[in-house]
């Protein structure tokens, strides 16, 4: 299992009434009802605990665990693993219509990247631009060709991966952070295909080299002193053999120098690759000779960045990962 954040919560909530099939009305009827069937929560609280969280969210995380009979951490799950597994840990009926529903993933993932596409055009076209509302899902079937259930199923996912915001009664907007839309499709794309794992592997070492080259070009200061930091607890972690630091301040490592870039789209996709090789890879780790060597190896990285040296820490990025394709397993 990922890493648990709760962050996570509010998100999967929404995921687990959507794929049973229950508006907020049903969903407070079944869950959150008194003995007597008096409703212990208004659609309006729901609604704001799903959208903005809030200190009842636990509340009803609890009162679904224990109706459903799972554990309640399952919701602090990243929404992607939440979303593709939590039928398998449902009752039995509950959990035949979600994996019935998740059969049809092939087809929405299909139309997520059509609509992502749409959108996006309207975007560079200046036609939509953030905040502002879109067709309604009659309008956008009829310009997709396909139905309106199906564009339905396909906003509920844009709208938990934050690239639209559905707003009950009022309509559905794109979200306030427009980028989303040239970020989040590829993070999804690459969930749903991660068995392309020596494609992606590739298309990371290419940004990465990229990346140590313009941090090493750019020299921001800010930057430099996260990786500073970082470079100093993962020096810290090797000393102490302590191999789950060392791994945590690896991955920072990494996205550091990608922050550092400058550049928003090669920093965004290294973010998503990182975490999909959270969920792909193994350790990494086979014993205290490789340990030595990525600890040198990222040495010799960052005083090269801070030296300012684009080419060699471009070259020493290169090295560094062409050895680390050989320490972890991405099968």
């Amino acid at each position: 299992m990922a890493e648990l954040n709760p962050v996570h919560k509010k998100d999967n909530l929404r995921l687990l009434r959507r794929a049973l099939r229950l508006t907020q009305k049903e969903f407070i009827a079944r869950f959150l009802s008194s003995p007597d069937g008096k409703p212990m929560m208004s659609i309006a609280t729901l609604s704001n605990l799903e959208s903005k969280d809030g200190p009842r969210l636990n509340e009803v995380i609890l009162a679904v665990s224990e109706s459903l009979g799972i554990d309640s951490m399952l919701f602090s799950m990243p929404s992607e693993e939440f979303a593709e597994k939590i039928y398998i840990l449902l009752p039995e009926d509950a959990g035949r219509a979600m994996k019935k529903n998740s059969a049809k993933k092939g087809n929405i993932s299909q139309l997520l990247n059509r609509l992502t596409m749409y959108f996006a055009e309207q975007i560079f076209e200046k036609r939509l631009k953030k905040g502002d509302k879109i067709e309604s899902d009659r309008v956008l079937a009829a310009k997709l060709g396909v139905g309106r259930s199906a564009i339905r199923e396909a906003l509920k996912v844009l709208d938990v991966l934050g690239m639209i915001d559905i707003r009950p009664g009022q309509g559905t907007y794109i979200s306030n952070n427009e980028t989303n839309f040239f970020i989040i499709p590829l993070s999804w794309s690459l969930f749903l295909n991660g068995s392309q794992i020596d494609n992606i592997v590739e298309v990371r070492n290419i940004l990465e080299v990229r990346a140590a080259y313009l941090a090493a070009e750019r020299m921001d200061e800010e930057c430099l002193g996260k990786l500073y930091d970082i470079s100093h607890r993962i020096h810290t972690a090797y000393a102490r053999r302590d191999f789950k630091d060392f791994l945590d301040a690896d991955l920072e490592f990494h996205i550091c120098i990608a922050e550092s870039s400058g550049n928003q789209v090669i920093y965004s996709m290294i973010q998503t690759i990182s975490n999909l090789m959270r969920h792909v890879s193994g350790s990494g780790m086979v014993d205290e000779k490789q340990l030595q060597e990525i600890h040198e190896e990222h040495q010799k990285i960052y005083g090269l960045i801070l030296a300012g040296d684009s080419s060699k820490a471009m070259k020493a990025m290169k090295e560094h990962l062409d050895k680390s394709t050989c320490r972890y397993n991405y099968r």
